[in-house]
């Protein structure tokens, strides 16, 4: 059985201490496992917990969002519908949010290219809605 601390978690996956501790506040992963004398002892169960969370914050999803997830999950298998439903709804926003970057991107990408251009040819001709 894996027991670690706080500052081993903290390396482990280049989050400060702070990050950790706020995140429990915040609902983000459930109570971490402590010792007798109250020091954080994260095993197995923590570290997948903090591992999802992290994960969803990368992916953009918000603090009340990870924490409602955690919540629902912690009442058990009754709210496995209700899971689903926000999961989904975090996978339409963030496909939503993949347009919007694939489309930005692809505006840097002409943007560069003509700079590029540009810089080999020593002319610039761009109309000025071009900017």
């Amino acid at each position: 059985m894996i027991k670690i601390t706080i500052k081993e978690v903290s390396r482990r996956y280049g989050v400060t201490q702070d990050v950790l501790r706020y995140y429990e506040r915040a609902g983000m992963i459930p109570t971490v496992t402590r010792t007798a004398g109250g020091i954080r002892d994260y095993q197995e169960a923590d570290l997948a917990w903090v591992e999802l969370a992290l994960c969803m914050r990368s992916a953009g999803l918000s603090v009340e969002a990870i924490s409602e997830y955690v919540r629902l999950a912690r009442l058990g298998n009754g709210t496995i519908k209700d899971r689903l439903a926000l999961l989904q709804r975090q996978r339409q926003g963030l496909l939503e949010r993949q347009d919007q970057i694939a489309q930005a991107l692809e505006r840097l990408e002409y943007k560069i290219a003509r700079y590029e251009g540009a810089l080999n040819t020593g002319i610039l001709n761009w109309t000025k809605e071009e900017h």
